[in-house]
C-alpha cells in the first residue's frame, strides 16, 4: 500500500488537497493525484488525458470488470495518481488503484474523526483474528468479533458487516476494527427499552443466543435470560439441542426477574396448557392407548402418550406368561407400543399402563383346555428341592411337588428321578388362575398300590424281602418294587441284637413275616424271628402274644418307631 509522503512538521495533505494542487500547476509531479478523461481502451491498458502535453497510461486490470468486460469507456472521467512522468513510449504512468486507495484512506480518516462506522467484508483468517476488506485491508481482532468469543471464526469469512475503527495509522497502513463495540452500543440501547417492559409474567420474544446442557440463553433485546431445560416443554427433553438451534426465534414467559442482578428466568412451557389438566378425561382407566418408548429402567418402561404425559409399564405388566427380566428384552427406546390404562394419579402425575392386558389372559382359558384329571405331556424346565416344573405352554409351567412324584418311593431330591429337558407325562391336579399356578402329579398316572397292599399282605403272610437299608433300630426290606417294611431290631433274631449290621447287609434276601400294616401311614412291620418261630412249629400268633405283649402292643411300638423314622 502506497502512502503519501509528508513533512514531519506539517500535516499530511488529503486526497482533495493533492488533486486541487495538481490542477494549479502546469506540469505533473510524481505522487500527484490528477483528474483525467479516458481517451481509449486497449487490450492491456487505458489511455487517459490528464490535461498536460503527454497522455497517461493506466493498466487495464486496475479497472473493475463486469461479466468479464471492462466497465469503462471513452469519455469517462477518472482520478489517477502520477507514478512516473514519462515511460519509454513518452507516456505518463498513472495508477487508478493507488488513487482510489488514497481516497479511501481519507474517507476512513474522516469516519474515524467523526466516530462513524465503516462497512467491509471479512476476507480471511489471520493470526489473532480476521482480515477485513474496507477498501483497504484492516485487522479485526478475535476479541472484537462479537459479544461472546466465537470458536469457529472461519464461518464468518465472506460475511459483510459494519465496524468501528478503534485504531488508525495511515503512515504504517494500520487499521484496527471492532464489531463488538457496535454490538455493545446496540445492546445497551436495546437493553434500556427492554428493561422498561421486563417484569415477571410478561410474555416476550427473543432469540436463542447460546445452548448448554442445562438450558438455553435467550436474548430478549440487550439482556439475556435463561430458559432452563425443565421449563422448555411439558414433555421429556434430554438436551436443549433437541428443540432449538442458535438463532432460533422464541416466545417465552418471564418467570423470575432480579432487577439488581439483572438475572432473568424464562419459561416456554408456561405459555402452553399443562397436558395433565385434561389427562383424566383423555386417559381413563381401561382405555387402550398408543405411545412412544422414551425411557427404560430395570423395573419398567416409560411411554410418552402425548408431550408432557408419560405412563409406566411395569415389567410385571408386559407379558402374561414370560418372565421379563428387563424391558429391553421386549422393546427399545423410540418404539411405538400399545397398552391399556390400569390406573391414573393426577395429583402425582402418574399413569400405570399394561401391555399384557390388551391380549386375552391365557390363564383364564386353562381350565377349559386342561381340566382337572387331564393328562399332559411336557418337558422338565426346572428342578428344585420341592419338585419339578413341567412346561405346558409357552411361558406356562406346572409344578409336580416332590410328594406327587411316586406313591411308594421315598424321594430325597427330584433330581434322583428326573433330568432337566426330559419329557414326562403328568395329571392336572389343580389350576389357580388368579395366582397363576398349576399343580400336577405324576404318581396319579397310576393306581395307589396302598389301596391293595393290606389285602395283598395280610398279617401273618410270609414274603421275600430284600434288605435296602440298615439303621441302629433295624433294617428296611423291599417286598415289591417301591414297597418297603421295617424289620425292627427286636425282630431280627432270637437272641438280643445290639447291632443289626452283624446279622444283615444291604442286598440280602430274607424270608419275612408281615406282623403289622398301616395303610394310612403307609407303614409295614416285618419280622425274621417270626418266620423262624413258625418254622419251629410255634404258632406265630401265640409268639406275637407272648413275645410282644400282644399283637396290638407290638404293633403300636412298631408304629411309633416307624413314625419316628
Amino acid at each position: 500500500m502506497a502512502n503519501v509522503s509528508t513533512a514531519s512538521s506539517a500535516p499530511e495533505p488529503s486526497f482533495a488537497e493533492l488533486l486541487e494542487a495538481s490542477f494549479a500547476r502546469d506540469e505533473v509531479t510524481e505522487g500527484e493525484i490528477v483528474k483525467g478523461t479516458i481517451i481509449s481502451v486497449h487490450k492491456d491498458h487505458v489511455l487517459v488525458d490528464v490535461g498536460f502535453k503527454s497522455e497517461g497510461m493506466v493498466a487495464l486490470n486496475e479497472f473493475p470488470m463486469v461479466n468479464g468486460q471492462v466497465s469503462v469507456k471513452s469519455g469517462d472521467s477518472v482520478d489517477v495518481l502520477v507514478e512516473s512522468k514519462e515511460n519509454d513510449y513518452g507516456l505518463i504512468v498513472l495508477s487508478k488503484e493507488k488513487a482510489d486507495k488514497l481516497k479511501i484512506w481519507d474517507e476512513i480518516s474522516a469516519a474515524c474523526e467523526r466516530d462513524e462506522v465503516v462497512e467491509g467484508v471479512i476476507v480471511s483468517r489471520v493470526k489473532g483474528g480476521l482480515s477485513v476488506d474496507i477498501g483497504v485491508k484492516a485487522f479485526l481482532p478475535g476479541s472484537q468479533v462479537d459479544l461472546r468469543p466465537i470458536r469457529n471464526l472461519d464461518k464468518l469469512i465472506g460475511e459483510k458487516y459494519k465496524f468501528k475503527v478503534i485504531k488508525f495509522n495511515k503512515k504504517r497502513g494500520n487499521i484496527v476494527l471492532s464489531r463488538r463495540a457496535l454490538l455493545e452500543k446496540e445492546r445497551d440501547q436495546l437493553k434500556g427499552v427492554t428493561l422498561q417492559k421486563l417484569e415477571e409474567g410478561a410474555v416476550m420474544a427473543g432469540v436463542i443466543k447460546n445452548i448448554t446442557e442445562y438450558g438455553a440463553f435467550v436474548d430478549l433485546g440487550g439482556i439475556d435470560g435463561l430458559l432452563h431445560i425443565t421449563d422448555m416443554s411439558w414433555g421429556r427433553v434430554n438436551h436443549p439441542s433437541e428443540l432449538f438451534q442458535m438463532g432460533d426465534e422464541v416466545t417465552v414467559k418471564v418467570l423470575r426477574f432480579d432487577r439488581e442482578q439483572e438475572r432473568v428466568s424464562l419459561g416456554l412451557k408456561q405459555i402452553q396448557a399443562d397436558p395433565w389438566t385434561s389427562a383424566q378425561s383423555a386417559f381413563p382407566v381401561g382405555v387402550r392407548v398408543k405411545g412412544k418408548v422414551v425411557s427404560l429402567t430395570d423395573y419398567g418402561a416409560f411411554i410418552e402418550l402425548v408431550p408432557g404425559v408419560e405412563g409406566l409399564i411395569h415389567v410385571s405388566e408386559m407379558s402374561w406368561t414370560k418372565r421379563v427380566k428387563h424391558p429391553s428384552k421386549v422393546m427399545n427406546i423410540g418404539d411405538e407400543v400399545e397398552a391399556m390404562v390400569l390406573g391414573i394419579d393426577i395429583d402425582n402425575k402418574r399413569i400405570s399402563l399394561g401391555m399384557k392386558q390388551i391380549e386375552p389372559n391365557p390363564w383364564h382359558t386353562l381350565n377349559e383346555k386342561y381340566p382337572v384329571g387331564a393328562v399332559i405331556k411336557g418337558q422338565v424346565r426346572n428342578i428344585t428341592d420341592f419338585g419339578i416344573f413341567v412346561g405346558i405352554e409357552e411361558g406356562i409351567d406346572g409344578l409336580v411337588h416332590i410328594s406327587d412324584l411316586s406313591w411308594t418311593t421315598r424321594v430325597k431330591h427330584p433330581s434322583e428321578m428326573y433330568e432337566k429337558g426330559a419329557e414326562v407325562e403328568a395329571v392336572v391336579l389343580n389350576i389357580d388362575a388368579e395366582n397363576e399356578r398349576i399343580s400336577l402329579g405324576i404318581k396319579q398316572l397310576h393306581e395307589d398300590p396302598w389301596n391293595r397292599i393290606p389285602q395283598s399282605y395280610p398279617r401273618g403272610s410270609r414274603v421275600k424281602g430284600k434288605i435296602t437299608k440298615i439303621t441302629d433300630f433295624g433294617a428296611f426290606a423291599e417286598i415289591e418294587p417301591g414297597v418297603e417294611g421295617l424289620i425292627h431290631v427286636s425282630e431280627i433274631a432270637d437272641e438280643h441284637v445290639d447291632d443289626p449290621r452283624k446279622f444283615l447287609k444291604v442286598g440280602d434276601e430274607k424270608d419275612v413275616m408281615i406282623i403289622d400294616i398301616d395303610a394310612d401311614d403307609r407303614k409295614i412291620g416285618l419280622s425274621i424271628k417270626a418266620v423262624s418261630k413258625a418254622e419251629q412249629g410255634v404258632d406265630y400268633r401265640a409268639y406275637l402274644t407272648t413275645a410282644g405283649g400282644g399283637m396290638g402292643t407290638l404293633a403300636d411300638a412298631l408304629k411309633g418307631k416307624l413314625k419316628r423314622e
